[in-house]
């Protein structure tokens, strides 16, 4: 340190100007804080590296979680808060940059201020040489503060300004229609306002030497409506895209402009610049230059990328919502949110199949695309899910997916806040296991996975399984509609995928299912069957390595209506129920993930319940944070998939446990409870009172036994009266096709339940569905 104090002091004694470190001491704005929604940058070059910039993205996604959406960035500023005596076109250059990667973050530059004139050059004579010496203005009134327009115009932030101002230039447009040709005289005020912007933008210094600094205000926009990247960060590694100084960004500024009317020429006016330099050629043909377009701003396409604009919607599709309204990425995940239950054989290809929706690559035949959402190591060595887990494929209003790859590094799979953020409508795309020894994870996934729909896939070269059956059972025991895909029909043969057809619709039509086989041939036949999926059962021929089906597939889902509307029990009492538990996250804690069934739930000072333990009492916390899709947030709704961090001690953290909920008020746990069940036709099945059986509530799974059994002719399921259900010596005796209200006791602990809950019950297979009823008192509770 002493040698670098010698060197300092010579370069100052040395030079007859001030030294780069003591003219950088001149501080203009309070130093950095290291949280918070404001940035500080010197200088951001052109030549930068993919990695660097990846590093940028992530730092000015940061700066907008810290202020919700919003955050500052000051360019020609050192960390300290000094200035950094650069100049107008390198602080241009370096906002431009910025500006690109905000873009790429579905976000917006709402103001971008140059500042000069804080910093004076004076001149101090000397006995040899001349001296320059610099300090900051005390005369704040000739500091210029001159607003830019942003390099990438659009017209959505026009929807963040206040309402106030757009009713103001309404009467403004009224006051002056009514005025007819006073409009064109001026007051002196006016004139003499005039007269200072010009002024202004007279002074404003853009060549080498001016000392200037800016300040971006950076906003994001959760909505569809926002092209995610109209330059890519590739490009701008590349520094292709870039000339220098101010002439430069007003040139790409320029051919950004006529990209954007050649692909938009609705949203651009046609008197501006770019419009009238666009070539001839392209003026005949803009859907080629498009097309070009699109292949330079995704370096990562290759000959084997699905073509996602194959699938987008006609603009006639009364599916494709034509309101362009910002959208909340919360709004999003809940009533944009399509849970889809996708489930098959063994052998039919279900996690292929997700894979190459989210990823919108075309599988190699060999695995490559379940290998890139599988979680476990076993799984990718064996080929076989064993695990639920969900997968989002996201949808912009024109229907165009969007691509779950990195367009940088295509190795790279997209996080879920990047595609929620992108996302028009989402469809929540649900991997369960399709063998047998694992149907029980299979079951537990459906009865808490609330699905909308669910996919039936089957293997288009071997006819359906006793497998495929339990599935349709499950679906329909649910009340879920159903979706059938015949997988792998590229080299099946074509008396093979006759069969399989034959073989399910024999399924389908059978009393258990009651529902008619529909081919889906075109779109057409998707317009059709949409609305009428409780008759219908859709079926699709698809082949994951060629890609033939899949623009139907992913049009049939974009088309698909909503459900179950859980944002109507939003005004209903906070549920939460839990389906995994995380303890001990590092520097975090306690953290349990699940859905939320009802309510909504402010994080940070609102107690909660968490429970049952195993002796039936609940544990009274605080939610610390709350994330949705890794979103950070403050507030959870119904219909959201959610995860909260809770303050629990060590001893508190033990006790929990899958299959609790979190509420807010009256928990209760019972170990008993009232339901009207109806045994499923299939194999012979007995059910007296003692009965035990495996019973799946939501998110609740547990053993249980049939304390009362009593025959009901009247049911909440709407079946008709109860038949096969006889009385003998030993008590009622229920068997397939009976219906009875039976009262159920949990074998281990007592759960939360609450009447309406839709319940499952199996010893080995499925054996019968059902409603809570009720749940019973204390005092009329069976002994």
């Amino acid at each position: 340190h002493v040698k670098d104090k010698e060197k300092i002091h010579n370069m100052v004694s040395s030079n007859t100007s001030q030294s780069p470190y003591t003219r950088r001491a001149l501080r203009v704005i309070d130093a950095e804080n290291h949280d918070g929604s404001a940035e500080y940058k010197r200088q951001v070059h052109k030549q930068l590296s993919t990695t660097r910039l990846r590093t940028l993205s992530t730092q000015m996604s940061y700066r907008l979680d810290e202020g919700n959406g919003r955050c500052t960035y000051h360019i020609g500023v050192e960390d300290d808060g000094c200035h950094s005596l650069l100049d107008y076109p390198s602080i241009s250059e370096s906002a431009w940059i910025l500006e690109s990667i905000a873009r790429s973050l579905n976000s917006i530059v709402l103001e971008r201020k140059m500042i000069q004139n804080e910093i004076l050059v004076r001149v101090e004579e000397g006995d040899e040489e001349h001296k320059e010496v610099l300090t900051l203005t005390e005369d704040h009134g000739g500091v210029i503060v001159v607003e830019e327009p942003p390099v990438l115009d659009n017209h959505i932030h026009s929807s963040y300004h206040d309402d106030d101002d757009e009713d103001n230039e309404d009467e403004e447009k009224k006051l002056g229609s009514e005025a007819g040709d006073d409009d064109d005289e001026t007051t002196p005020e006016e004139e003499e306002e005039e007269g200072k912007d010009e002024k202004l933008k007279v002074k404003l210094c853009t060549e080498e030497g001016s000392y200037t600094r800016c300040e971006l205000t950076i906003q994001r926009i959760e909505t569809h409506l926002l092209d995610p990247s109209p330059l890519s960060l590739s490009s701008l590694s590349r520094g292709s895209s870039f000339a220098e100084g101010a002439d430069g960004a007003t040139i790409v500024t320029k051919e950004l402009t006529r990209k954007l009317s050649l692909k938009n020429p609705n949203n651009v006016d046609e008197d501006t610049e770019s419009a009238s330099s666009a070539s001839s050629k392209e003026e005949e043909d803009p859907a080629v230059d498009a097309t070009e377009n699109g292949k330079e701003d995704n370096p990562a396409t290759t000959t084997s990328t699905v073509d996602d604009n194959a699938t987008s919607p006609t603009k006639e599709d009364p599916t494709v919502s034509t309101e362009e309204q910002p959208v909340s990425v919360q709004e999003t995940l809940s009533s944009r949110n399509i849970r889809v239950a996708v489930v098959g054989n063994v052998d039919a290809g279900k996690s292929t199949l997700i894979g190459t929706l989210t990823t919108s690559f075309l599988d190699d035949g060999r695995g490559s695309s379940r290998t890139s959402i599988m979680k476990h190591r076993h799984e990718i060595e064996s080929g076989r899910t064993s695990t639920s887990s969900s997968h989002l494929l996201g949808f912009r209003n024109t229907g165009e997916t969007i691509a779950g790859r990195d367009k940088i590094r295509s190795n790279k799979m997209k996080s879920e806040d990047e595609i929620a953020r992108a996302s028009f409508r989402i469809v929540t795309l649900m991997d369960l296991a399709g063998h047998e020894k694992y149907l029980k994870t299979t079951i537990h996934g459906v009865s808490s996975g609330m699905a909308d729909y669910g996919l039936i896939l089957v293997n288009s070269r071997h006819p359906p399984t006793h497998m495929t059956q339990h599935h349709l059972n499950l679906c329909c025991s649910y009340g879920i509609p159903v979706i059938v895909v015949f997988t792998k029909i590229d080299g099946c043969p074509d008396h093979a995928l006759a069969t399989s057809k034959k073989e399910l619709a024999k399924l389908l039509k059978s009393p258990d299912i009651g529902r008619r086989p529909f081919a889906v041939k075109n779109e057409a036949d998707v317009d059709t069957c949409v609305g009428k999926l409780q008759i219908l059962a859709p079926m699709l021929d698809i082949s994951c390595v060629t890609g033939e089906g899949l623009p139907l597939l992913r049009k049939l889902l974009f088309g698909l209506p909503k459900r179950r509307r859980h944002e109507k029990k939003v005004n209903r009492p906070f549920e939460l129920l839990i389906d995994d538990v995380f303890n001990n996250v590092p520097g975090v804690g306690s953290v349990v993930s699940g859905f939320v069934n009802a309510g909504e739930l402010t994080v940070g000072t609102t107690q909660v319940y968490v429970g049952p333990t195993d002796d039936g009492t609940f544990l009274r916390t605080v939610a610390k944070s709350a994330h949705i899709s890794r979103i950070n947030t403050t507030r959870v709704a119904a219909g959201q998939s959610a995860t909260l961090a809770f303050s629990l001690n060590k001893e508190m953290r033990k006790k929990l446990r899958r299959g609790m909920v979190v509420v807010k008020e009256n928990p209760t746990s019972t170990r008993q409870f009232d339901a009207e069940i109806c045994v499923l036709k299939g194999e012979g099945t007995t059910i007296r009172e003692s009965y035990q059986a495996y019973v799946h509530i939501l998110n609740v799974r547990q053993t249980a036994f049939a304390r009362n059994i009593e025959i009901v002719n009247n049911n909440a399921l709407g079946l008709p009266p109860s038949h096969g259900a006889k009385q003998d010596s030993e008590g009622i005796v229920l068997r397939p096709g009976s219906r009875a209200k039976v009262r159920f006791e949990f074998a281990k602990r007592p759960e939360y339940l609450r009447p309406g809950m839709r319940m499952l019950f199996r010893d080995g297979r499925v054996r019968g569905v059902g409603i809570v009823t009720g749940i019973p008192t204390e005092a009329s509770a069976t002994p």
